[in-house]
């Protein structure tokens, strides 16, 4: 029997229906036994007698590629694939899949209730509750805010229109987008970031600039400004946040994303900052829609081609 990585920690908790159709098609799955994303030599274990990896964003470069002999599809449960060395998978003869369109409204819905978050300061004030204070903290109205979206794709998109009838004042920055959208304007980053109340980054995993808020870019912020990250970790300079957070050049930050995570660093000392641990595509109907087109991709790719379609119903 051939066997199959899964190396996310949820695959198939909230909905059996993936699991059961690998088993179908006489694939034995190899789950995540760490409850965390995978380090090199865990996936090089665990995957040693795979045919396909079912991914999270755990690394798979050439060297991890070219240790896997028998490996023939690597099917991305998520949207981006800046973790597969792609140029070796191709040298390889492995079929790399994703599925870009399930974590879209699940990231775009995260990114809305993390601004509502920072405006009225729910969680700063939950955080006194439980520690036996009972203060009443001013927040503001996300209504005439102004919103900076860099990275203007799918979920750029999404939350734009999500956010549009709040009554926000809505610009994007992206390298790639020239198609105009009703409501909004496009601006260079420079003018962006020092005109928006409220920066919320969705960059292509793909995109070629790693890091797109370091020092000078935080630097540009408008004064009391908040910031929200629900992209990858990286794209912020998390030190330079930092220093932007102490100084009280910002008035505070949401980030799902970290450099490394788990995250243990020292973000958690400001109660004017939201850390959730990388759940932007964790709803329910989400992670059901992204863990059932991965399976569908890994036979497809497998060559389970009559299975794969009939998935698509079950």
């Amino acid at each position: 029997m051939k066997k199959v990585l899964i190396s996310t920690t949820s695959f198939g908790k909230y909905d059996g229906s993936p699991l059961e159709l690998l088993k179908q098609a006489g694939l034995e799955p190899v789950m995540n036994p760490y409850g965390r994303t995978l380090k090199r030599e865990e996936v090089l274990d665990l995957a040693s007698e795979a045919s396909g990896i079912i991914a999270g964003t755990e690394p798979l470069d050439g060297m991890v590629l070219e240790s896997l002999k028998g490996l023939k599809v690597i099917s991305r449960c998520g949207a981006g694939l800046d973790n597969v060395d792609m140029r070796a998978a191709n040298r390889y003869g492995i079929s790399v899949y994703s599925t870009p369109y399930g974590p879209t409204p699940a990231v775009a819905e995260l990114t809305v209730a993390l601004a509502l978050d920072l405006m009225r300061r729910i969680t700063e004030m939950d955080r006194d509750i439980r520690s036996g204070k009972w203060r009443k903290v001013m927040g503001s109205l996300l209504s005439g805010k102004k919103l900076g979206i860099i990275g203007f794709g799918r979920i750029g998109r999404k939350v734009a229109a999500l956010l549009l009838p709040f009554g926000v004042e809505i610009s994007y920055y992206d390298l790639r987008c020239s198609t105009p959208a009703i409501g909004c304007r496009q601006v260079e980053l420079s003018e962006l970031l020092s005109w928006a109340d409220i920066i919320t980054i969705h960059v292509s995993p793909a995109s070629p600039v790693k890091t797109v808020l370091g020092s000078m870019e935080i630097g540009l912020l408008k004064q009391g400004s908040c910031l929200i990250n629900t992209s990858r970790g990286g794209v912020v300079d998390e030190s330079a946040l930092y220093e932007a957070l102490k100084s009280g050049r910002i008035s505070g930050a949401a980030l799902d994303v970290f450099e490394e995570e788990p995250y243990t660093g020292s973000l958690r000392e400001f109660p004017n900052v939201i850390l959730t641990p990388h759940i932007g595509s964790y709803a329910r109907e989400a992670r059901a829609e992204m863990e059932l087109e991965s399976v569908n991709n890994l036979l497809a790719g497998l060559g389970v081609a009559e299975l794969a379609k009939m998935s698509s119903n079950y």
